[in-house]
């Protein structure tokens, strides 16, 4: 499509990425199918992207939610917004370049292989944390590092992440478990660590977080599954969308 968003003959069909949105990660999902559309050219460089109603239609998500995924994106320089008679959200032009907050290209088999590792090993662990009887001191230490996950600023929220995610494992009690999930954050990390922190994921995590770490402590092991598997889909959003 040109800058008035005409159809070009020969060019994909956008439609083919921009799918509905999972509810439980909305924006993570929206973030996600918005930059495989751009990474794949169904959008090119300098192409304005639907309009805001008829995209959070196609997304099935709030144009609320659709607002945050676009500023995200061009917070980190993949789209730009122009007024005027022919404006609207542009894809940028050149596209941004690997650097800080920009992935370079990985395997994907590389990033199948973690992002699976990880969701056998955590939603496992949150299960047999929440089977657990932990003690006062686990519980405390529990609540504690969510608390502080949910305190930290930009620059120290990733270590906060980290730790809330090793103490899940450090309560479980078993001695092989820890240094596993220690690994499987470190690949996680260097992977985050090339896409840019987006303040409503932030704050999505420390929702789910929360809700993670109470169903470990009420003792329910199904629903501290399910909500560290929502939680881990979120990320896995993010990551598949900047990734490619």
């Amino acid at each position: 499509m040109d800058e008035r968003g005409a159809e070009q003959p020969g060019v994909l069909d956008a439609g083919l990425l921009l799918r509905p949105a999972r509810p439980a990660n909305a924006f993570e999902e929206t973030v996600q199918r918005l930059l495989q559309t751009i990474r794949l050219g169904l959008i090119a460089p300098g192409e304005r992207l639907p309009a805001e109603r008829e995209l959070a239609a196609t997304l099935e998500v709030s144009r609320d939610t659709l607002r945050e995924a676009i500023g995200s994106l061009a917070d980190a320089g993949w789209v730009v917004a122009r007024r005027g008679r022919y404006g609207g959200t542009f894809v940028s032009d050149p596209l941004p370049e690997p650097g800080p907050g920009v992935p370079r290209p990985i395997e994907r088999r590389s990033l199948d292989d973690t992002l699976a590792l990880r969701a056998v090993v955590e939603v496992g662990v949150a299960r047999r944390a929440a089977e657990s009887e932990l003690s006062a001191a686990d519980r405390e230490r529990l609540w504690q590092a969510h608390l502080a996950c949910g305190q930290a600023d930009e620059a120290g929220y990733r270590v906060a992440d980290s730790r809330l995610h090793l103490v899940i494992a450090e309560v479980v009690g078993a001695e092989s478990v820890t240094p596993l999930v220690a690994e499987v954050r470190m690949r996680i990390n260097e992977l985050l660590d090339g896409i840019p922190l987006l303040a409503p994921n932030i704050a999505h995590s420390d929702e789910q977080h929360g809700a993670i770490v109470a169903a470990i402590l009420k003792g329910s092991p199904e629903e501290a599954a399910q909500a560290m598997a929502e939680h881990l889909i979120g990320t896995e959003a993010l990551l598949r969308g900047f990734y490619g």
